[in-house]
């Protein structure tokens, strides 16, 4: 029956007196519906010694001890006017970027920092991703334009492994005499442009979402960086043809666009992809079989919708989350059917608010960090409340009640 705007179940309960009974049950009205629930935690992390300040924020992981790492671009994406302690002359006494690496512990505190160029490797033009992986070794990707390795470090920072060479890639110099630099999604060797990656501890594999250049998922061995295996959208073998600009009407394309943003690995062994501009997530088998995809605000333009993924913490990972950098937002999803439950946050700069929301991971409680990309230059925890009843088309801003 329809109460007060809600749908409640009526039950008639025969107990054991053998008294009829109905038993009203509260339910769900068409506009709500059960699905993990976040507030913003407005007071983490805690403020950055030495006048740091973030550029873009354009990686977040989450390790073993429920340590917080983020990367970002520092000074290289700060205004003069952000970098005062930098210029020289000095123009001010604040700020300075604060190094691209950074770990919080739980609380929020700073508690390590380190990254750059270094002796032995070739660091990022434009790093981008960051991944603790079961070992404890952190990766990092590029999209910059010569961008075609990955890297891996200790925690502290000692530089372990690159796969992959800068610039390798490199097409004709341009009118202008400047480089250029073209796809290869079936180089065996080197990449193009990877965005984020995925350790399976299980095979010691790492998955590259390759990415801003390239039209790939490619997996490496996490060791000795050998190329293993590689696919394209629906499994084709990878194409780096001009797909021309996305429309929402076409048929779906039979080939990733670029960035190819996310591959993840699911407890149960299945790969999800985040084919950014092409506003779909497509999910594989581990050595590539197509099993299903699903779009996501399929008219969204420009920078596309589906941006990176993080699952639930229960053991079955019921719900992923999606982060939306074009339509600022989380959306909340059953992993089972990719149904879209629910969805929070908006565009703007106050706690609980993206300004094109980048990269999410979860702890081993369920929080959520997300970091934001361009001018918002931020990371922010959302704390996990609980299944609640919650709109179903939208939530917005997830304020502390």
């Amino acid at each position: 029956m329809l109460t007060n705007g809600r749908f409640v179940l009526v039950l008639v309960v025969l107990t054991a007196a053998g008294v009829l009974v109905a038993r009203e049950l509260a339910g769900q009205s068409r506009n709500s519906v059960q699905a993990p629930y976040f507030e913003v935690d407005p007071l983490w992390p805690k403020p950055l010694p030495n006048h740091w300040v973030l550029g873009s924020t354009i990686g977040v992981s989450v390790d073993e001890r429920d340590h917080v790492w983020i990367i970002h671009r520092s000074s290289a994406t700060l205004g003069n006017n952000e970098k005062g302690l930098e210029l020289n002359p000095p123009t001010g006494e604040c700020c300075a970027g604060a190094p691209p690496v950074l770990e919080f512990d739980p609380e929020g505190n700073l508690v390590g920092h380190w990254g750059g160029p270094g002796e032995g490797y070739e660091w990022p033009v434009s790093n981008h991703g960051i991944t603790i992986d079961y070992k404890g070794n952190v990766w990092i990707g590029g999209n910059g334009d010569q961008d075609s390795q990955v890297l891996k470090f200790t925690k502290q920072g000692k530089f372990l492994l690159q796969v992959g060479k800068s610039a390798a890639r490199k097409g004709p110099n341009n009118a202008q005499g400047q480089p250029t630099y073209v796809g290869g999604s079936n180089d065996q060797v080197s990449f193009g442009r990877v965005a984020k990656i995925f350790v399976d501890p299980a095979a010691n594999e790492a998955y590259l979402a390759d990415g801003y250049l390239n039209k790939r998922v490619a997996i490496i061995d996490a060791d000795t960086g050998k190329l293993k295996r590689y696919w394209g959208a629906y499994g084709n073998k990878p194409d780096d043809a001009n797909l021309g600009p996305y429309k929402p009407e076409a048929p779906p394309a039979q080939q990733f666009r670029n960035p190819v943003h996310c591959a993840d690995l699911s407890r149960d062994g299945l790969v999800y992809v985040c084919d950014r501009q092409n506003n779909r997530l497509q999910v594989f088998t581990k050595d590539g079989k197509f099993v299903k995809e699903a779009f996501y605000a399929k008219n969204s333009l420009s920078e596309g919708a589906v941006w990176d993924v993080a699952f639930s913490k229960d053991p079955q990972q019921t719900y992923i989350f999606l982060a939306d950098g074009r339509n600022m937002k989380i959306r909340v999803l059953r992993r089972d059917t990719l149904e879209e439950l629910t969805s929070f946050g908006d565009g703007g700069r106050q706690p609980g608010q993206f300004y094109a929301v980048h990269s999410i991971a979860a702890d081993s409680k369920g929080n959520l960090y997300t970091t934001e990309t361009y001018e918002g230059k931020r990371v922010q925890k959302f704390t996990y409340k609980g299944l609640k009843t919650v709109s179903k088309k939208e939530q917005g801003t997830v304020w502390p009640r």
